[in-house]
């Protein structure tokens, strides 16, 4: 099944950020294209592509829209199809190991050396980890072309 694309007005991407996010989805949708996707799926993105080439939103609402189309899309390839975009276990695992990794280790260090000041020493050991961990899982899904070619910014 073929994936439709984006054809918002002009006059409604005024704002230079939703511009940005409108580019952001054309890149994905082309990135798309080049995947195989079941007829399922295609299905439900093309109906929230439509939704958002039917809108008459602007600005906030329209940024707002987009974002919430996006990541709504995101989650469905991931759950679906296993697809996701570069960086995305990366940026995923960054806060999971400075929760899972660095606030204990800060606390260890901290009662190890009497001073809850060094609570901080363990969160950029953390962030190290989960980053370490988030880009050899991003490395797989890219061997496993799994891996869509866009990378996904705020």
């Amino acid at each position: 099944m073929e994936i439709l694309k984006l054809h918002l007005k002009t006059e409604l991407l005024t704002e230079h950020k939703t511009n940005r996010l409108y580019q952001q989805w054309q890149a994905l949708l082309d990135s798309l294209g080049d995947k195989k996707i079941s007829a399922e799926t295609a299905g439900i993105i093309n109906q929230e592509v439509e939704a958002i080439n039917s809108t008459s939103l602007k600005d906030k609402s329209l940024q707002n829209l987009l974002k919430v189309k996006q990541t709504f899309i995101l989650k469905l390839l991931e759950k679906n199809e296993k697809l996701v975009p570069k960086n995305h276990y990366r940026n995923l695992w960054l806060a999971a190991g400075m929760a899972a990794f660095g606030i204990p280790l800060g606390v260890i260090f901290g009662i190890s050396f009497g001073n809850m000041g060094f609570l901080g020493i363990g969160l950029p050991i953390g962030m190290s980890i989960g980053i370490a961990v988030g880009a050899s899982m991003d490395k797989k899904a890219q061997t496993e072309n799994r891996q869509l070619d866009v990378e996904i910014k705020y």
